[in-house]
């Protein structure tokens, strides 16, 4: 990826430029000092001055007033507030008419910051005060002071929080009174310039220490640049909060949101005072200390899926290439590209009007659909269909271009979603909340209408990343995520009434992905790379879950690596400097996956045993168990030792009737309430009470044998043995009062069990022999 830069051969501006801003993807204002604002339209290279600001009005900052208010959309910016060295900001509209001046600051106003909403600004100046102005200019607080000059203003994601410079220190002040103020040392220099992204909630900063800076929104680092050879002026996050860029001396460099750099270019600007990105986040406008406009677009972006690399040449044209073949096609746009996307077979485009939809197998005829909303922040694919989403919904389109549904939920805001916080599967639509990061809304991608019961899911702590599986049926659909104590947890997807479990998976992980044919999950923990081959084994044998992982050293990633995919058998890994690293897994629990989602057991050993590795043994056995098959279960626990078990599924076998076995293997599972359920329901209640006996629920298994009138002497008969053992006094009440004047006689007891048994055992045979001459038993 790189910046093409266009530079005009003669300034437009007399004076250093000190601001720019974008109103559409194509229209740009500029102030300098020479008092114009003059207006640039780069479809046909004109250039026009609004208005000439009185010559006492230096501009210093503009910022356009927001587009997206409320649920009434403008198509483009109508005002704009300018900041001055006369210590007034200035409310402008679109054609050049100064609407307001207010007298702000003593001293210039450095900079000023419309909020995401449009409902309040916030102007800082060389006084040191930092102050939260209405919509109309009327002075709501003065949020702060201090002693030094404040350079730099930023809005919190949520506009709940103000973000300043003071010095070499970086402060965030929420705005309600009394609340915690966050303070650290930035940089051994004064700071310049601040960015804070409502995507990805990352802190920008740069200054005279010629450094610049990449921060969480708790004020940890987490880049730090080389010095350079000049103060850093600006900063900027592209809409998106992928990329951001950097101006300096000659200097104009485009970076990674990790840090590292992509490009860089020494235009001959002097110093870039201001940065701005284009609506669609395509091109940067700088504003130059020589006078000029430096305008630079993003192009050379690679997109990579198996054996197909596609470059975006041109703002219009696009190249693909088959890295088998050597064959290279090349792809023409009317518009610009701003987004694209390739995975499972599919490439797609957004161009500033339409979207493409190309099939790997055919690049010459691909399908054409307008798009309602130029912007498209997002694209993600799954096998079956892709999701755009844009300044205002959410929209899902089948790769034959035809629209399939559009999920909405309360308080949506769709500018700040990211791959890290939607994910899509073939038939469900995940999408953290932000305003309450704790809850996950879960979609049928069919209907957009919310999955099953219409119940969210919720977790104890904020949630930073999800991704839901891709292979399987929708019932046994699973959602992974990662929260903000870095805990890998994994539940169902499909919520009926019982709420599902939680489960932790790991801890200490940074980033994680599926596999994309089956249900293989990777993860980089602390300083391990791990595959969880059968993530599935939570829900089945926990005890067995750590010999289904792969595990290896990842110290040689570096810090804060990222997983960019999960193809085939193949991690593609970026590590903190921006390289890509390939790590290749075993392409055999993928076959194993394979097998048994067709039920070819008897391949599924074969393979075990050519492989001969613990890690197959134990997911075949896990996979057998979740899917009923006792007999291959049996096989692949005797191969990795586990001869308790191999004895316990013996036992099932041997089991009476159908309903035991099946209650068995779900107590084999752990899901006991299932398991008593299965066995009420076929009238089996002494083996219901037994069961409960075995596991101790002294209190469960006597409320079932009062409950339904039967054994009450049994489970008194067993308790008491129980306590006897080890020596103890009954002291529950329930126990005591129906002891009282009660006999136990075992060989009454022992006669009443054998009943039942044989009871059970002529139930079964019987419905077996109805069910042989073909009636319903």
């Amino acid at each position: 990826m790189r910046l093409k830069i266009s530079l005009l051969k003669e300034p437009k501006h007399q004076e250093l430029v000190s601001c720019v801003g974008w109103t559409t993807a194509e229209e740009l204002y500029s102030c300098s000092d020479d008092h114009q604002i003059v207006k640039w339209n780069l479809l046909t290279s004109e250039t026009t001055q609004i208005v000439k600001l009185p010559d006492d009005i230096y501009p210093i900052d503009f910022h356009w007033f927001p587009k997206s208010l409320g649920v009434k959309k403008q198509t483009q910016a109508e005002s704009f507030v300018l900041t001055s060295s006369d210590g007034k900001f200035h409310l402008i509209s679109k054609l050049g008419r100064v609407e307001k001046s207010v007298e702000a600051h003593c001293g210039a106003v450095l900079a000023g910051r419309w909020n995401y909403e449009g409902t309040a600004l916030v102007t800082v100046g060389e006084d040191g005060q930092i102050k939260i102005w209405s919509k109309t200019g009327m002075l709501r607080s003065t949020l702060a002071q201090q002693g030094t000059p404040v350079y730099s203003v930023a809005w919190g994601p949520d506009s709940e929080k103000v973000l300043y410079t003071a010095g070499k220190q970086l402060i965030i002040k929420p705005l309600q009174p009394n609340a915690k103020v966050l303070q650290w040392k930035a940089h051994d220099g004064i700071i310049l310039k601040v960015d804070w992204n409502s995507v990805n909630d990352l802190i920008l900063s740069a200054g005279e220490d010629c450094k610049y800076k990449v921060w969480d929104s708790y004020g940890r680092p987490l880049y730090n640049s080389q010095p350079h050879e000049h103060p850093i002026t600006s900063v900027a996050w592209a809409p998106d909060g992928e990329l951001f860029a950097i101006g300096s001396f000659h200097t104009l460099r485009l970076c990674d949101k990790t840090g590292w750099s992509y490009a860089l270019e020494k235009p001959n600007t002097g110093s870039i005072f201001n940065i701005a990105w284009s609506i669609d986040g395509t091109q940067i406008a700088g504003a130059c200390g020589n006078g000029h406009v430096v305008f630079a677009h993003v192009v050379e972006q690679h997109w990579e899926w198996k054996n197909f690399q596609v470059t975006l040449t041109k703002r219009r044209a696009m190249q693909v290439r088959n890295v088998l073949n050597d064959a290279v096609d090349l792809l023409e746009f009317r518009d610009r590209v701003i987004k694209a996307s390739l995975n499972y077979a599919h490439l797609v485009v957004s161009t500033s009007l339409q979207c493409y939809v190309f099939s790997t197998k055919n690049w010459n005829t691909p399908i054409i659909f307008d798009l309602k909303e130029g912007t498209v922040s997002l694209i993600l694919q799954a096998e079956r269909h892709f999701l755009l989403v844009d300044g205002s919904s959410i929209y899902l389109y089948s790769y034959e271009g035809r629209f399939i549904s559009s999920p909405k939920f309360p308080g949506m805001r769709t500018d700040i979603l990211n791959a890290q916080t939607v994910s899509l599967s073939n038939d469900t639509i995940a999408i953290r909340d932000k305003a309450d990061e704790k809850i996950i809304f879960l979609f049928e991608a069919s209907t957009g209408k919310p999955l099953g019961d219409g119940k969210f899911l919720s977790h104890k702590n904020e949630i930073l990343e999800i991704a839901l599986d891709q292979k399987g049926l929708t019932n046994d659909r699973k959602i992974a995520f990662i929260d903000k104590n870095r805990d890998l947890c994994i539940t169902s997807v499909k919520r009926f009434g019982k709420e599902e479990q939680i489960i932790k998976l790991g801890t200490m992980v940074h980033t994680l992905a599926w596999n994309d044919t089956c249900n293989i999950l990777c993860g980089l923990q602390d300083t391990r790379f791990i595959v969880w081959y059968y993530p599935n084994t939570v829900y089945v044998d926990r005890d067995i879950l750590p010999k289904t992982l792969y595990e290896r050293d990842a110290s040689e990633f570096s810090k804060n690596p990222h997983i960019v995919s999960f193809v085939g058998n193949q991690v593609t890994i970026r590590r903190a400097d921006g390289s890509l690293v390939h790590i290749s897994i075993s392409p055999y629990p993928a076959i194993l996956h394979e097998y048994v989602s067709s039920s070819k057991w008897e391949d599924a050993v074969r393979l075990c045993r050519f492989v001969k590795e613990q890690t197959m043994w134990a997911c075949l056995a896990a996979m057998a168990v979740a899917n009923r098959d006792m007999t291959t279960a049996e096989i692949a626990y005797a191969a990795i030792g586990e001869i308790d078990k191999v004895q316990y599924i013996n036992s099932i076998k041997n089991l009476p009737s159908k309903e035991s076995k099946m209650a068995h293997i779900l107590l084999f599972s752990g899901n006991i309430q299932e398991a008593e359920i299965v066995l009420l329901q076929a009238g089996l209640v002494y083996q219901a009470i037994q069961i409960n006996i075995n596991l101790y629920n002294w209190e469960r298994a006597l409320e079932l044998a009062v409950k339904y009138k039967t054994h009450v002497d049994t489970v008194l008969a067993y308790r008491q043995k129980f306590l006897e053992t080890f020596g103890k006094q009954e002291t529950n009440k329930r126990y005591l009062h129906y002891a009282e004047g009660l006999q136990i006689d075992w060989e009454k007891i022992k006669a009443k069990i054998e009943m039942e048994i044989t009871k059970e055992r002529e139930q079964s045979s019987s419905s077996q022999s109805s069910k042989s001459i073909g009636l319903k038993p």
